[in-house]
């Protein structure tokens, strides 16, 4: 009886098929055939932004060879000719060069130190909130901005901070007693930029610290109470021990991309009156690379800022695994 139901198992399992007559052993297949066949939905799903990736981010990877080359349109990438390290050290020897990576790294680490705590501080506010459509508002009037358009943002924040029709400008040009133009003040214009940033994304970040609070063990929070702790210690020492693993990979990430600030929003809040400080590597590869079709100047600016973003990136990736913290890998 044993041994018929080794033989069923065999049958079901794909290692015997039956002719009619006998039973044959069947030829051993492609084990990632067979995974395919088996869970070919999944793979479906993975299809698209797979695709997504290698058009858009792999295969432009063949341009990049035009930050060492004088780009001819004429000649295409490949026949144009070799020109070294020429355009990266025409733009370390123009005189933007310095101006424009110290404004792009500075309104970064602002944005780090600024805005990085916000979304963990909101999150845990919520969390602690018991009545449920009190914290179903505040988490719908918290994340909405981020759906509002770059776009219409800068606009409000054009219309707002105004000095003569604007509702902040007007209030602090009363208070002064002098009108005071706010998007022309070169030294106000990264304070601007970091907190309209903080104010459309703190929302939506709040969302995945939401999410992994979500998860942590209600009997460790019990066992605190038991111990007496506080509720600020238990927020300290549960909540935050417990999440610590998303702030640490959130902050890789942020870190990691110190060198990346959005192109749209400083190009609109950008005036010839705050340009020294609102002109970051992003809109000077457009206003010298693409406007001017200097092609190859544009690739080499934005090589060289990815090669500044890898390098942090695997830095402290390596930093935080030695130290026994969480890693990206």
């Amino acid at each position: 009886m044993s041994g018929n139901n080794h033989i069923y198992d065999k049958i079901q399992k794909g290692a015997l098929e039956n002719d009619g007559k006998h039973l044959i052993p069947r030829k051993k297949q492609n084990a990632l055939f067979l995974n395919l066949m088996r869970h070919w939905q999944l793979y479906l799903i993975m299809l698209l932004p797979i695709t997504y990736i290698v058009v858009f981010h792999y295969i432009p990877m063949y341009g990049v060879q035009l930050a060492f080359r004088r780009f001819n349109p004429m000649l295409g990438i490949t026949g144009s000719p070799w020109a070294g390290f020429h355009f990266f050290d025409q733009f370390f020897r123009s005189p933007s060069s310095r101006e424009v990576i110290w404004n792009t790294v500075e309104i970064s680490i602002y944005s780090i130190i600024a805005g990085f705590p916000i979304p963990i501080i909101l999150a845990i506010a919520i969390n602690e909130v018991k009545n449920s459509f009190f914290k179903k508002s505040v988490q719908m009037i918290t994340y909405a901005p981020f759906f509002i358009s770059t776009v219409v943002m800068v606009g409000m924040l054009l219309q707002l901070l105004a000095a003569r029709t604007g509702l902040i400008g007007r209030v602090i040009s009363m208070v002064v007693g002098q009108e005071v133009h706010l998007m022309n003040d070169p030294a106000l214009f990264q304070d601007i930029f970091v907190w309209s940033g903080i104010w459309q994304g703190a929302g939506i970040g709040a969302v995945i610290y939401l999410a992994a609070l979500a998860s942590v063990n209600p009997e460790l929070q019990e066992a605190a109470i038991l111990d007496g702790a506080s509720k600020i210690q238990r927020i300290w020492n549960v909540d935050i021990q417990c999440i610590r693993p998303t702030i640490m990979m959130l902050l890789i990430l942020s870190i990691a991309g110190i060198m990346n600030v959005g192109f749209e929003r400083v190009f609109l809040m950008q005036n010839p009156l705050n340009l020294s400080e609102s002109e970051v590597i992003s809109t000077f590869v457009y206003k010298v690379g693409l406007v001017s079709a200097n092609f190859s100047f544009a690739t080499a600016v934005g090589l060289f800022n990815s090669v500044v973003n890898c390098i942090l990136l695997v830095s402290l990736n390596y930093i935080l695994k030695r130290a026994g913290e969480v890693s990206l890998w």
